[in-house]
């Protein structure tokens, strides 16, 4: 069945204040949890758009997990996606597995290798070249699983090395470790070699096919089938009772840039559904949706009402 999740924002753009904001997320997830199966939280220190002030409240990615997933018991959460250089990947184990546990068997890690050069430097990250940051990323999942599966891990990298560290209680049952990203040559053979799960964002059907196909040949090359990898797209939705005013909430919104729509998700129920399709068509197996009229709830209601039944009748 296809599933689908529902993007959290982490800062506003409306000017709120943070306990404005964290009214509206519990009012937005309060008035959905009943109809999405999943909600997710980016890792970012402070807002990753550029046009919004650095200074706008942001929610740390894991602390926010901790607290709705107590307070929403249907949706199931996940990270999209944790900066592997932010935190060492023993303390991500030790947390994901908290996370586990007090949740109910209801979390997802995921992770990616970063990207964001200005956060970094601000937070005194060290920023390595991009294929440093994907190895890194290699060993640090490599490690979480051992963690997680025996409990301990005795691991001696290029970049980690860890002496019998432990991980009791182990997680059950082990969170899917789902791996960002798109690059073809280097991230996408990390997702052959260790991830449960691949998820890549905002891209048309077109690019998604391109990456689908980079993802198969890494998967052959290392002897695994794809199919055993859970496909799953992060997209911003601008969907409404009539065409042109989705493509009025779509032009009005500045996380939509002009010229770029084809990566998005636009359109009526019916417009949506056939976009919906070209993706479901190519294996995705769960959407992540960032409706993009928040803190409304009326395009995500639309999605629920006249959109999912669709999908959720095509496994019957």
């Amino acid at each position: 069945m296809t599933k689908f999740g529902l993007r959290v924002p982490s800062f506003p753009i409306d000017g709120s204040s943070g306990t404005a904001f964290i009214g509206q997320v519990l009012s937005f997830l309060g008035r959905l949890s009943d109809l999405y199966d999943s909600a997710w939280v980016c890792d970012h220190l402070y807002p990753w758009a550029d046009f919004v002030p650095r200074e706008t409240p942001n929610l740390e990615c894991l602390s926010a997990i901790s607290y709705l997933s107590a307070l929403f018991p249907k949706l199931t959460f996940g990270s999209i996606v944790l900066c592997n250089s932010f935190r060492s990947p023993v303390l991500v184990a030790k947390m994901g597995a908290t996370l586990q546990m007090l949740s109910g068997g209801r979390f997802i890690l995921g992770i990616g290798a970063g990207w964001k050069e200005d956060e970094y430097k601000a937070y005194g990250y060290e920023f390595p070249p991009h294929r440093v940051r994907i190895a890194q990323l290699r060993e640090a999942v490599r490690i979480i699983r051992e963690m997680w599966t025996r409990g301990v891990s005795s691991f001696k990298g290029r970049f980690y090395s860890v002496e019998a560290a432990y991980c009791y209680p182990k997680p059950e049952p082990m969170p899917p470790i789902l791996v960002g990203g798109g690059g073809e040559r280097y991230l996408l053979r990390v997702v052959a070699e260790e991830a449960d799960w691949w998820n890549i964002p905002n891209v048309s059907p077109e690019t998604y096919r391109r990456k689908l196909e980079a993802l198969e040949k890494h998967c052959k090359a290392v002897g695994r089938d794809l199919g055993g990898i859970v496909k799953t797209l992060a997209n911003m939705v601008a969907i409404a009772e009539k065409s042109d005013e989705a493509w009025r909430l779509a032009e009005e919104n500045p996380f939509i840039g002009r010229g770029e729509e084809d990566r998005y998700i636009i359109g009526d129920p019916e417009e949506v559904v056939d976009r919906i399709a070209e993706y479901v068509e190519m294996g995705v197996e769960h959407f992540i949706l960032r409706f993009i009229d928040f803190p409304r709830v009326e395009g995500a209601r639309l999605f629920a009402e006249r959109v999912m039944p669709y999908f959720r009748e095509l496994v019957r």
